[in-house]
């Protein structure tokens, strides 16, 4: 009798598959630590490639109205810091948000005043960003501020941060333009706590904004309102 279908002795018999071996230590290692890196750079791309938008990729110097300052300058821990209170202030703590920061006496004379007036109006000028820029005065003496100056330094939907620095340590972190003075000019300072941008001694709020509106677009990958967001 003729095997049927069903007959076990008429199914054919192919080969199994080729058995899998497994790799060697090394290439498990490598494939590890590739894998690691991949990793890593997306962890990092918003960061590097904000950073690139404005310290790398422009074309001619023209694009930027205030001077950019390469190799940027680390705040330095031991600046001196003070409350007008005399309480000591950690430099670190002025660290995760774009800081306008402007160095004058305690007097304010007229120059100071306009540098306070034109740091508040690029702050409100920053619209829905404004939270991620704060308004830094860094008082050069121990002169008492003027009354005034201090309810001026209050007003608005946050108050700027008034802090006492000696003169000699905040002149080994900014530097003013040749035939300036420290106070001429105001500065701004990455949420890193890095000194990338000085405006030119007779500012021009409307044209030093929009050096700052790129700035903010291009660092928005990582940088969020608040000091603990903003960390990268």
């Amino acid at each position: 009798m003729p095997p049927t279908a069903t007959d076990p002795l008429a199914l054919t018999v192919h080969s199994g598959p080729a058995p899998v071996l497994p790799r060697s230590g090394t290439s498990a290692r490598t494939g590890g630590r590739f894998t690691a890196l991949l990793v890593l750079l997306a962890c990092a791309a918003p960061v590097i490639v904000s950073y690139f938008t404005y310290y790398v990729w422009r074309p001619s110097a023209r694009n930027n109205y205030a001077d950019l300052i390469q190799p940027t300058r680390g705040m330095p821990a031991d600046l001196g810091l003070r409350r007008l209170d005399g309480t000591p202030v950690a430099s670190a703590s002025l660290a995760g948000q774009w800081l306008l920061v402007v160095v004058a006496g305690g007097d304010c004379d007229r120059r100071c005043e306009d540098h306070l007036y034109e740091q508040r109006q690029l702050r409100e000028m920053t619209g829905r960003e404004r939270d991620r820029v704060d308004r830094v005065w860094l008082v050069t003496d121990d002169a008492p501020l003027r009354e005034p100056i201090a309810q001026a330094m209050t007003v608005g939907d946050a108050p700027a941060t008034v802090l006492r620095a000696p003169r000699a340590s905040l002149e080994r972190w900014l530097q003013p333009a040749p035939g300036h003075a420290l106070e001429d000019h105001l500065y701004l300072v990455d949420p890193m706590g890095e000194w990338m941008m000085r405006a030119p001694a007779s500012l021009e709020p409307k044209r030093f904004y929009k050096d700052l509106d790129r700035l903010l677009r291009a660092s928005a990958f990582w940088d969020r309102p608040g000091r603990e967001a903003a960390a990268p």
